[in-house]
């Protein structure tokens, strides 16, 4: 058997986190068996499903790198498909007309609430539909099995069950002909020959009542792992309040987006203390036997610190390219070819302190930004005026210089030793001068990544 899986979004909004790291759980899993990973747009809201969703999930898994093997599938396409089961099943015998009027439903709906019963049977299931008004509008129903149970092994949860007495015969084609939610999803998953669903733990109950058309049109069920959801810090359900949700929210903060998996991967699915993952060894590793049962929290401080990690390992070229993107939506700073360069320059010694590309950007924008520097407090005290003094003289130093960091190092300790200061004494206010900050990387490496021009000219700006 060739393992299928896919990953069925609505087109109603921003790609959640949960929903990528569902996706990301199926693609795995696919990867690791040699298989086949699709994508469906479940798209049959059509008041709100909008192609704006559409095209943000499919850039959100495209920056993810879960691409699918195979062209989306729209289920909106697909209702010519889905009535045709229906009829079959109409046919077969296990589904039936029913007559019933929006009025005479909800009234059964308040006898079952009131004489505390779940279940609604239409007194249509055995009724002859030519007692019916000629040309009256009529659902299809499923005729569910009243006795016994619907079992399901899931992969996630072990073997769950229901009683069939708690499952009513759910509509499976609206008066209007058009598909119910439980109906479509089961026969996309069959003609797409999907062996595998996995999907969130909020889906069981749908599990239950999906399984019995599969059951009904004589179908093999594919296999079922339902995945615990994701909760914030409180265990409470993921929301606004606990920070970032959506994938969008989070590549604006920064993250990389193989930083983001490898944190979803390890978010209610281990591999023993093994906590960067890259995506070779997560296709390697990967298995549903991994995924845990209980509901896993997000740690968005664990997160920065997987994120730091990967930067710090990401290539100098791809991280200057993200830096000056970043630093190119900003109006205070000057940016063209010397500061491009001056970015490029820095970057090996920039990316060891940042945890994301924003802070790694703001850590950045000093290289851009036109004389004169806007000082922070803290710096703006370095420059007394003893200190101006220092800084002229500390110029003319490096200004005898190749400006090499080898030979700036040299000038700065030359003077240190000359002028009887510690050099953290010279370093301090001359990285104030350079940076406008008190924190940067080391002075000999700012040195060399402004150049001589700049650096000698921001000095002076700062003594004078």
């Amino acid at each position: 058997m060739t393992v299928r899986t896919r990953f069925a979004p609505s087109p109603t909004g921003l790609l959640h986190i949960g929903g990528a790291r569902t996706a990301l759980f199926n693609y795995l899993y696919a990867r690791h068996h040699g298989g086949t990973f699709l994508l469906r747009i479940e798209d049959t809201d059509r008041e709100r499903s909008t192609q704006q969703a559409v095209d943000v999930i499919l850039e959100g898994l495209a920056w993810l790198g879960l691409e699918a093997d195979e062209p989306p599938v729209f289920q909106s396409t697909r209702q010519a498909r889905h009535a045709e089961v229906a009829q079959e099943l109409l046919a077969k015998g296990r589904a039936y007309r029913c007559y019933l009027t929006a009025a005479e439903l909800e009234a059964m709906r308040e006898q079952a609430k009131a004489e505390g019963r779940g279940r609604i049977v239409s007194p249509w299931r055995d009724r002859d539909p030519a007692e019916a008004p000629p040309g009256a509008p009529f659902a299809i129903r499923l005729r569910a099995p009243r006795e016994g149970e619907t079992v399901v092994h899931d992969l996630v949860q072990g073997e769950v069950r229901v009683a069939n007495a708690e499952l009513d015969d759910m509509i499976i084609l609206r008066s209007d002909g058009t598909p119910t939610y439980q109906h479509a999803v089961v026969v996309d998953d069959h003609d797409m020959g999907i062996t595998h669903v996995i999907r969130g733990d909020d889906h069981l109950t749908n599990t239950f009542r999906q399984a019995q058309i599969y059951d009904a049109m004589g179908w093999e069920r594919p296999r079922f792992g339902h995945v615990p959801l994701i909760h914030g810090a409180d265990g409470a359900k993921l929301s606004k309040r606990h920070g970032a949700q959506s994938v969008t929210e989070f590549r604006e903060m920064g993250y990389l987006p193989e930083a983001l998996c490898n944190y979803l991967l390890r978010l209610g699915w281990g591999h023993g203390d093994v906590e960067i993952v890259s995506r070779e060894d997560a296709i390697r590793l990967f298995d549903i036997d991994g995924v845990g049962r209980a509901a896993s929290r997000m740690d968005y401080a664990k997160l920065q610190h997987v994120n730091g990690v990967w930067i710090r390992a990401a290539a100098d070229e791809r991280l200057t390219a993200e830096v000056l993107r970043l630093l190119a939506r900003r109006t205070d700073l000057a940016l063209g070819t010397d500061a491009a360069h001056r970015v490029a320059a820095l970057m090996p010694h920039l990316k060891e302190r940042a945890r994301t590309l924003v802070e790694l950007a703001d850590a950045a924008a000093f290289l851009a930004r036109p004389l004169p520097l806007p000082l922070e407090p803290k710096a703006a005290a370095l420059l007394s005026a003893e200190n101006r003094l220092m800084l002229r003289e500390v110029g003319a130093a490096l200004a005898d210089t190749d400006f090499s960091t080898a030979a700036i190092d040299a000038a700065l300790r030359a003077y240190a030793e000359r002028s009887g200061r510690k050099l953290g004494a010279v370093a301090q206010p001359l990285r104030a001068a350079l940076t406008g900050s008190t924190v940067s990387p080391g002075i000999d490496a700012v040195l060399t990544a402004l150049g001589r021009e700049e650096a000698l000219a921001r000095i002076a700006a700062a003594a004078a």
